[in-house]
């Protein structure tokens, strides 16, 4: 029987005639193991040995050999001498083979046998040892002990088999003879499982919490010998195959075994390093052939192309410090401004290792805390920004290699910034080379057709109850923080993974068992991936992208929250973008989208986003979304970024809002750096907001009133709040010793002369520490005189106020002087 071409690598029958690379193994003298489970030894045996030498240069006949026929299965009738080893010591000729029966060549020859090393490789049989091979394309098999060479017959179809009279299994290579050359090699079937009993009942648990150190390809060394172990799940499977480049794409000689019920198949293949590609070839419940891409593959092609490579980490890290410093202080209880980057489009064409070079000076010159990546893992389409992943495990190769990331991530950290990164577990793609229907079944996604399809992204939804796919999740959490020292997650799409309805109108869902509408599989998934990562990295912090009003998102879990760190405050972004559309003249109508946020504002811990969603798809980009003309719609940018930064929770600002750029992002060009260049004459427009904004970052970072009492109403109280009329907002901001920050905006266009506020009376004096009209930021320049004294006249509460003169379309911070 001829194999099957490969589907995405070269014709067999032309490989079989080219030159194979020759990976050599770890040396001739490296223990062996059996598929029997025994161990050779390092010593020589003369037994052995003498045994071996009689068989080497006494040529025994078919009639003389010392074989019992019960040693073979289904011996042919008249089988020939083999013929000598083209290749090393002289060869016995082999009385009689037991060739594999018709059963077990079948299944090895159509990819459905579970159990490889049961048949091949060298197992005792009455009268000696029994090796087997299999070896498509080979014109000619030898095994080699110590030192001797006897030839295995071929059995045709690519099988060698043969009987050497030997007291034990021992340590042996193979000769293997193509056209013109031959590999000296081990014999993949001759090694021990290469994942442990704990690792498997970890994973048949589903509480593996570094899955990724058991499953998908880990160069190691494996009973002496350097090589790597490819592990897969894919517990619908008749069989699963390895093709790579180290066999020309073609599995047919490479299958795998299955590891008893946990639908787990692994194969050591000695000799292949990294940098081999490589994918697992299903064979599907319905007999089919499926080429997969490793779902823990940790190195992935560039995109278009779709293989894993085989990889391990070297990346020394340089980052001790800022790791034991940030689990120090509660991160709501600290400074955290965060700014949103797209990789791929930051600087367009910059590779991880250029980028390390240009954003850690950049976000640091601005003043933010942290950076949040988009989406990094491996994704097959760039115009999804990395939000329908399909490599979970790898971080895209379009910039770089695993090591260059973490060279990135270690640059960040070094220059004193935090990394948080977007994570995607709600859904996946339905590429027929990756997760969807991955062993020929639902695997990944739910069986139920109305809880698998995703009704908004052509995507399907993780199944979150079955608990393997629970552990590759949760998993996948911990990986990215362990390896590649991640400071935080960003969790994308929480809310479609809550409710069984999102999206979906009546009868495309069905209730829960309670008869609600809740997704508890996903409530028990984000609860334990929280705790885990809580658990395992300290301060490590989790952020949700929840729009609705699921209670305790950020409450602990347990007493029953979902265990996030903080939450997207969607309802504020909405709201106040909605004020800020308006014409100043109409605002006083919409006052209340400016207070409403302080009703729920200590529900949970807050991050206030504005991010790439509200940039893009027509949404325009920040400063365009502001009414009036040119110096208005900085000027309202300005303010409101002051507002912004005042409010009580975390900041988090999309690439290039923080200079006003114009045009609605896009992935192709990325930010339009161009407005800064003083030769456009930026000084007054962008530069100007670009100033604000590392100026917000200074005063905040060194403010604690603005950062320490976030998630605590004792750190903020009104001045005013309800000036309608006036366009005027005005609140106070406290630290834990009641040090006060007064923050006052005025969103009309018109200068507001003796404006008084209540103050507390245990303040002399204060200080204008803001204002977002200076004319350095491309404002008016009206300010206040400085100090400002307070005056005994009792005013919102306060029985000492203070009168100032508010900037039109501005926002100033004072502090006590």
């Amino acid at each position: 029987m001829t194999p099957r071409p490969p589907s995405n690598g070269p014709d067999p029958k032309k490989a079989a005639a080219k030159k194979p690379s020759a990976k050599k193994g770890a040396g001739a003298a490296a223990s062996a193991g059996t598929g029997a489970g025994k161990k050779g030894s390092g010593k020589k045996n003369s037994t052995k040995k003498n045994a071996l030498k009689k068989a080497a240069v006494k040529k025994t006949s078919v009639e003389k050999a010392p074989v019992k026929k019960t040693a073979v299965k289904n011996p042919p009738a008249e089988r020939p001498p083999a013929e000598t080893a083209p290749v090393g010591a002289v060869a016995p000729e082999i009385a009689v083979s037991p060739a594999l029966d018709a059963v077990d060549r079948d299944r090895l020859l159509h990819g459905t046998h579970h159990a490889p090393h049961s048949v091949l490789g060298a197992h005792p049989v009455p009268g000696g040892v029994a090796f087997r091979v299999f070896r498509p394309f080979a014109l000619g098999v030898s095994v080699v002990v110590d030192g001797s060479t006897a030839g295995l017959h071929d059995d045709g179809d690519g099988f060698f088999s043969g009987l050497l009279p030997l007291p034990d299994v021992p340590a042996y290579r193979l000769l293997v003879a193509y056209d013109g050359t031959a590999q000296d090699v081990e014999d993949a079937y001759r090694f021990l499982p290469a994942l442990g009993d704990l690792d498997l009942h970890l994973i048949g648990e589903g509480r593996h919490e570094q899955l990724w150190r058991a499953l998908g390809a880990e160069p190691m060394t494996h009973q002496g010998v350097t090589g790597t172990r490819f592990t897969v799940w894919a517990p619908n499977a008749r069989g699963v195959r390895l093709a790579g480049t180290f066999n020309f794409w073609d599995g047919t000689g490479a299958p795998m075994r299955s590891l008893g019920g946990t639908g787990v198949w692994e194969l050591f293949m000695p000799g292949i390093g990294e940098g081999e590609l490589y994918k697992f070839e299903i064979t599907r419940p319905d007999g089919s052939r499926t080429l997969r891409a490793d779902p823990m593959a940790r190195r992935t092609e560039v995109p278009p192309a779709t293989s894993s490579i085989v990889t391990a980490a070297h990346h020394e890290w340089d980052d001790a410090e800022w790791l034991a410093r940030r689990a120090e202080v509660p991160v709501h209880e600290a400074p955290f401004s965060v700014y949103e980057v797209h990789l791929a489009s930051w600087r367009p064409g910059l590779t991880y290792r250029q980028l390390a070079e240009q954003l850690p000076a950049y976000v640091k010159d601005l003043g933010f805390t942290h950076v949040e990546l988009m989406p990094v893992a491996e994704h097959p389409f760039g115009g999804s920004w990395g939000y329908q992943v399909t490599g979970f495990y790898a971080p895209t190769a379009r910039l770089g290699t695993p090591d260059d990331f973490r060279f990135l991530v270690d640059a960040l950290h070094r220059a004193g910034i935090g990394v948080l990164m977007d994570w995607v577990p709600a859904h996946f793609p339905r590429d027929d080379w990756a997760l969807a229907e991955f062993d020929g079944r639902p695997l990944y996604e739910h069986e139920d057709p109305l809880r698998a399809a995703h009704p908004d992204w052509g995507t399907l939804e993780f199944d979150f109850g079955r608990r393997e796919v629970r552990n590759f999740l949760v998993a996948n959490a911990v990986y990215w923080c362990e390896e590649f020292h991640i400071d935080g997650l960003r969790v994308d799409a929480v809310a479609s993974m809550l409710y069984l309805d999102y999206s979906r109108e009546p009868g495309q869902w069905t209730p829960n068992e309670h008869g609600g509408r809740e997704n508890l599989d996903a409530v028990a998934f984000l609860q334990e991936m929280n705790a885990t990562v809580y658990r395992r990295v300290p301060g490590v912090v989790t952020i949700a992208e929840e729009s609705t009003a699921w209670d305790g998102v950020t409450r602990a879990t347990d007493t029953g929250g979902l265990g996030f760190g903080f939450k997207w405050n969607m309802g504020w972004m909405h709201d106040s973008l909605d004020y800020m559309t308006h014409e100043p003249v109409h605002r006083r109508h919409h006052h209340g989208e400016m207070t409403f946020s302080m009703v729920y504002a200590y529900s949970e811990n807050y991050v206030l986003p504005i991010s790439h969603d509200e940039v893009v798809h027509g949404k325009r980009s920040l400063v365009s979304k502001m009414p009036g003309d040119w110096w208005q719609q900085r000027a309202n940018l300005r303010a409101y970024l002051a507002f912004m930064w005042a409010h009580p929770g975390k900041q988090l600002l999309f690439m290039g809002q923080e200079f006003a750029q114009g045009a609605e992002w896009s992935e192709t060009h990325g930010p339009d750096w161009w407005l800064l260049d003083p030769a456009y004459g930026a000084e007054a427009d962008h530069r100007g907001v670009r100033d604000l904004v590392r100026d917000l970052n200074t005063v905040y970072r060194t403010t604690p009133a603005l950062w320490q009492l976030d998630t605590s109403p004792a750190g903020f109280r009104w001045t005013t709040g309800d000036a309608a009329e006036d366009n005027v907002l005005a609140f106070l901001r406290l630290d834990a010793e009641g040090v006060p920050l007064l923050a006052v905006s005025n969103f009309s266009p018109v200068v507001r002369h003796d404006y008084r506020l209540g103050v507390p009376d245990d303040t002399p004096a204060w200080h204008e520490t803001l204002n977002t009209d200076s004319v350095a930021y491309g404002g008016s320049g009206v300010t206040n005189p400085d100090p400002l004294k307070p005056e005994p006249t009792s005013w919102h509460g306060h029985a000492a106020s203070i009168r100032l003169t508010l900037p039109p379309l501005a926002t100033i911070w004072l502090r006590p002087a």
